[in-house]
């Protein structure tokens, strides 16, 4: 759970902003997007959007919007990967982390698609929400992970202010 000032947030992550332009044309997937502001500046800028998250209240907006889909999913209730028959231009992931999702995403991720994955790592827990480890990452943990199977084009990771916090930042093309 995020603390109520990283909830107010509405304009999407710079880091997502700063990769944006690397995705290639076609379907985009904005996994537990909450409110969808990734997935509504990826619309803007074009690209149509899947937009996934367990509560979609936030959303019924853009439910004319021919270029979003938008669909109500738990995503850690062990049912099936509901995007096993689909592949993305593009997969966006922030302030997220279930670990047994990460075949998944590189599995949905077309070759040559964008992976852009932002979320808290070790030491946030000195700033806030959330601070049990399951939902925090190791150090260079989306490195580990990703690295053999996608070319890394941007990886960061420690504290950021506004909201304070500690995040791993991962954008990576699938090779």
């Amino acid at each position: 759970m995020l603390n109520d000032d990283r909830i107010k947030i509405k304009s999407p992550s710079p880091w997502v902003t700063r990769f944006a332009d690397r995705i290639p044309p076609g379907p985009v997937l904005d996994l537990a997007c909450g409110g969808g502001r990734h997935g509504r500046y990826l619309l803007d800028r074009g690209y149509p959007v899947t937009l996934v998250d367990r509560d979609i209240s936030k959303l019924a907006d853009l439910k004319d919007n021919a270029m979003a889909k938008v669909f109500a999913y738990d995503l850690e209730s062990g049912s099936p990967w509901p995007f096993a028959d689909e592949e993305f231009s593009g997969v966006v992931v922030v302030n997220y982390l279930y670990r047994p999702l990460f075949p998944h995403l590189l599995a949905s991720l077309r070759p040559s698609g964008v992976l852009i994955y932002q979320t808290f790592a070790q030491g946030n827990e000195k700033y806030g929400r959330p601070r049990n480890p399951d939902f925090l990452l190791r150090p260079d943990e989306l490195l580990q992970e990703f690295g053999a199977a996608c070319e890394i084009i941007g990886f960061e990771q420690g504290f950021m202010p506004d909201p304070d916090r500690v995040v791993q930042s991962l954008c990576a093309v699938k090779r």
